[in-house]
């Protein structure tokens, strides 16, 4: 590893959306492989077509700690579909044919790996993905061991910020940082639903006064028009996901794409 910066190109999609919409931003998580195989191109579409910001595609994985019971099912059965990350980026071939607003990948570091980090950066580049969500990959083991397969591969690496975050950690996650941080509502599992504690109230008000040069989106909890506006009130926009898996459970659920963005965009 060098030492070069962490700087980004500036064609990255994600670094032109926040440059061009500084607030209201929503983006939408969902797992890829479920309902069904070779959907993840098309609820994409869907979801850029109904007013989408940028989006989360979410890549199963057998034990996922940090997620609520909607996506641990959605994960379960992605896996019982046969998604795999091989599979996923075999879906992904099309995706920039039909998508043209900032896509992430999320999900455990431990399928990464067995990929091959540097071969999982460039392939997710190649591809047309913007940047990747990795929960449990350490700040300071990404910063020694692979902060460079990203960078040189134009990808941003986003990290997580609880309540329970130092100030001194935060800013090194802002220093570390090339486009947003993820606030997370709480430090519960996802699927919980918003609720705005003076406690909450303060460590959002706590992080917007630190005046980070890195915006900020807040997940965890964000269901309705009431708890996405709340959420924007605090930081540049909000990232739903849970209400959203649970939306691809229902029959005809692409026809009903439109009106869920609708509802939460208002």
């Amino acid at each position: 590893m060098n030492n070069e910066p962490l700087t980004m190109n500036s064609s990255n999609r994600l670094n032109k959306l926040f440059a061009t919409k500084k607030d209201n931003l929503l983006s939408i998580y969902y797992t890829a492989g479920y309902p069904a195989l070779n959907t993840t191109v098309d609820i994409a579409e869907a979801l850029e077509k109904a007013g989408a910001d940028f989006l989360e595609v979410g890549f199963p994985y057998s034990d996922p700690v940090a997620d609520g019971p909607t996506i641990q099912h959605s994960s379960e059965q992605a896996l019982e579909n046969g998604m795999t990350l091989n599979q996923l980026f075999e879906e992904l071939t099309e995706l920039r044919k039909r998508v043209t607003i900032p896509i992430l990948l999320m999900g455990y570091f431990n399928p990464i790996v067995q990929y091959g980090v540097e071969r999982f950066c460039k392939k997710a580049a190649e591809l047309g993905v913007d940047g990747v969500i990795v929960p449990d990959l350490p700040m300071y083991e990404y910063e020694a061991m692979y902060a460079n397969y990203f960078i040189d591969n134009n990808l941003s690496n986003i990290f997580l910020v609880t309540p329970q975050t130092s100030e001194d950690r935060i800013r090194k996650i802002d220093e570390l940082s090339n486009s947003f941080i993820y606030l997370l509502s709480s430090s519960s599992i996802t699927g919980g639903s918003l609720q705005l504690t003076n406690s909450i109230e303060d460590y959002y008000k706590r992080i917007k006064a630190m005046e980070l040069s890195n915006p900020t989106i807040i997940g965890f909890g964000i269901s309705d028009h009431k708890t996405f506006e709340q959420a924007c009130s605090y930081a540049n926009g909000a990232i739903v996901g849970s209400k959203f898996v649970k939306l691809l459970a229902e029959d005809g659920y692409m026809e009903k794409i439109p009106g869920f963005i609708k509802g939460i965009k208002g």
